[in-house]
């Protein structure tokens, strides 16, 4: 079936580009001849499309003039939409899943490519970078959204051009700068059922005669909770997170500027309301459990607790050369991490088998990057660099079992792992024009990363999920040439051609929970992806419909597949072999004044072309949490009131595929479709300054899957949050 589908989205792009050609002859006829000469833009319409301006090849430039996939979120679609965390970037974006348990640790998939690792000695394939700092621990990834001026979700292998590189795809988060030219302020507060409170706000101050501002933000958000423990006559499933940011942005000279940002983020919770979901007929153990799937209800024996402090430090100096900007780029961020849940759910009088544990976690994350970028308005753009990091992790995985089937007595196991990750990096890309329609581009990337690892089980009573107790300490050194390489074409002012190819590298890494000394020791190998993309990026009818269109295919070589064994034990093992292949697409359009809407769709066919798991062949198999289909669609309509007074209706639809949990691809974990609805009514311009909103989520409380795993005679997981609703009241000054 995947042939004829991959031939449909073959001949839809076919009819983009052909549509490109027809929109190059017309616009031919109706601009000047200056224009059309210099393929510069012509004024748009007033009802176009807003051009949005992304810095995805590090430099600023419309995003119709990137020849990358990128899902972009301005500022204004974050505030409308409530968008807060990345689980909400995630849902809507086509391509891009996700796996948060708990949620407070959540790893990322693009385009099939993601890690489930959480081990000290692991990484992420698919990473989050705040301000252009690589957030490299799962627990790291605690950003708020609000006071961001923009999010980029980049698909693809990336590393040619900053930072730290990723095999699968990036999330840019983009904090909104200090402005020396004004005074800015606003704030918002929100009341919603399940009490939920949210209070935001920040304050933009210039100071030196406008050579220089101060921007401090800070957000509250707290509920008290999803779901009811009918044991403990509790809520659980909350949340208590207060965020801030002060940020210092100055230009001593016209060709010098220095910009330095303080965030912190505390994050306190309940551990998550855990289900046995189904039982497994196979193992004996799958008597000793009570089946609960109301997702409003839990009956863990304790409440749990997550528990998450990061603070951050970032420097950056800009320095405007004749021939080049020098930028330097330092950063420091610290993590605490602790968790405790009850795993099984449920209590002496439900379950005859206690499971319960969780993580502690300490990291210290440095960065330094220096790289030099051609001036603005080159003719050839290009950017060098080296970049160095080191990250230092001290986690230990908790592991506690409580059952007569076992032991009179309950037993606890705990890893203790500490690693340090050194790498380092140089890289290059450059962009050529050939013509004045024809571009070329290239570039290259040298990584090496070094890792020691240290791993035991001396305070265990008990090997629960291994065969020994041992203490053990290995290391290993990895390295690898990535590079990308492409054709830009621009047949005219408003439509893009582009091919890609483009290999990205992960490091290999150690197991967090071996089953002896011999496997601590024994790393699992890198991966590697090599992605072949084509795409066409194209506005029609003076602006009013961008259409965007995308097809690649990915030769998936080594990838790093996480297991969980039926003794509860987990190993990271090499699958071998995998082909992604899909076609993703994005439409805006204002047909008529005051409407907009907005659709996505990404098919993604993700399979194993060789995986044997244990002498299991799982060849052929779906890979796991990479959904299908996934369809996004957003339409809104503002009203004029007269004045300076709006009114705004908005809706977000979302479809997303039945899902595998597990490689295996074997009930019960799957997670079958979902549809979610969101919407919002919003009332803009109230004495100049105020806004006024309704809003609701999931409004037909649909309740899935958001994580399950078998082991130990039943499948145990968790819900996603149910229907919320609230309103909220927000004021601005604007000083521009």
């Amino acid at each position: 079936m995947a042939g004829p589908r991959i031939n449909q989205h073959a001949g839809a792009l076919a009819i983009a580009c052909a549509l490109a050609s027809i929109g190059q002859s017309v616009h031919a006829q109706t601009r000047p001849a200056d224009a059309a000469a210099d393929n510069r833009p012509a004024q748009p319409d007033a009802d176009a499309v807003a051009d949005i301006i992304v810095t995805a090849q590090r430099r600023s430039e419309s995003l119709q003039n990137v020849p990358v996939t990128v899902t972009v979120f301005g500022a204004e679609q974050i505030a409308q939409a409530r968008i807060q965390g990345v689980n909400d970037i995630v849902t809507r974006t086509p391509g891009l899943s996700y796996d948060a348990f708990p949620a407070s640790q959540p790893r990322l998939a693009v385009r099939g490519i993601g890690s489930s690792d959480r081990g000290a000695a692991g990484d992420p394939s698919a990473a989050v970078f705040l301000d252009e700092i690589y957030l490299g621990r799962p627990a790291a990834v605690a950003f708020d959204a609000f006071d961001i001026e923009r999010i980029e979700v980049l698909k693809g292998p990336q590393g040619t051009l900053y930072g730290r590189n990723v095999v699968g795809g990036g999330i840019n988060v983009i904090t909104r700068r200090p402005d020396t030219s004004a005074t800015d302020a606003a704030a918002e507060f929100s009341y919603g059922n399940y009490d939920r409170v949210d209070g935001v706000g920040f304050v933009n101050l210039p100071f030196a005669a406008n050579t220089g501002a101060i921007r401090a933000s800070g957000a509250y958000r707290s509920h008290d909770g999803y779901a009811r423990n009918t044991l403990l006559d509790e809520r659980v499933d909350d949340q208590d997170t207060l965020s801030g940011r002060v940020q210092l942005y100055a230009e001593p000279t016209e060709r010098l500027s220095v910009h330095f940002t303080v965030d912190g983020t505390r994050d306190r919770a309940t551990g998550p309301a855990q289900h046995v979901l189904d039982l497994d007929p196979t193992d004996p153990l799958s008597a000793a459990y009570t089946v609960d799937r109301d997702p409003k209800t839990t009956a863990g024996s304790f409440a749990g607790y997550q528990k998450r402090d990061t603070f951050g430090v970032r420097g950056e100096i800009d320095w405007d050369l004749d021939f080049a900007t020098l930028t330097v780029l330092g950063s420091f961020r610290d993590l605490d991490y602790r968790s405790r849940y009850d795993f099984d759910g449920g209590n002496p009088s439900t379950n005859l088998v206690d499971i319960s544990g969780g993580e502690e976690e300490q990291s210290e994350l440095s960065s330094q990057e220096v790289r030099l970028s051609s001036p603005a308005g080159s003719a050839i753009s290009w950017v060098a660099g080296f970049y160095h990091y080191r990250q230092q992790t001290e986690r230990s995985d908790i592991f506690r079992l409580d059952t007569l089937f076992v032991a009179p007595i309950p037993l606890t196991e705990i890893y203790d792992q500490r690693a340090t990750l050194d790498s380092i990096a140089v890289f290059g890309d450059v962009t050529v024009p050939i013509t004045e329609t024809i571009s070329l581009i290239g570039g290259a990337r040298y990584s090496r990363d070094d890792k020691t690892y240290n791993v035991g089980n001396l305070r265990s009573d008990a090997p629960l999920r291994g065969e020994e107790i041992f203490d053990v300490t290995a290391s290993k050194r990895w390295d690898d040439v990535t590079y990308r390489a492409g054709i830009n074409l621009k047949p005219a002012r408003d439509h893009l051609l582009y091919g890609m190819v483009s290999r990205g590298f992960k490091s290999g890494g150690f197991q967090d929970t071996p089953s002896s000394a011999e496997d601590a020791l024994t790393p699992f190998d890198p991966e590697t992806a090599l992605q072949y993309e084509i795409g066409q990026k194209s506005r029609f009818f003076g602006g009013r419909l961008v259409w965007n269109n995308t097809l690649y295919y990915i030769d998936y070589s080594d990838l790093q597949t996480r297991q969980v064994r039926p003794d509860g034990s987990i190993r990271t093992n090499n699958a071998g072999k995998a082909t992604i292949k899909g076609y993703e697409t994005q439409l805006d359009a204002r047909p008529f004044p005051g409407f907009a809407i907005s659709a996505a769709y990404a098919y993604t066919h993700a399979r194993f072309d060789r995986f044997d798991d244990g002498g299991v062949d799982r060849s052929g198999n779906t890979i796991s949490r990479t959904p299908t289909h996934k369809l996004t669609v957003s339409p809104s309509y503002t009203l004029g009131l007269g004045g300076e007074l709006e009114l705004t209706a908005a809706a977000d639809y979302r479809y997303e595929s039945r899902i595998f949990d597990d490689n295996s691809n074997q009930p019960p974990e799957i997670r079958p479709h979902t549809h979610f609805v969101d919407a919002r009514l919003i009332l803009a311009g109230i004495a100049d300054h105020w806004s006024l909103s309704l809003w609701g989520k999931n409004l037909t409380d649909e309740r899935s899957r958001t994580f399950q795993s078998v082991f130990l005679g039943a499948s145990f997981g968790t819900y996603n949050p149910p229907r919320t609703y609230g309103v909220t009241l927000a004021w601005k000054l604007d000083g521009r």
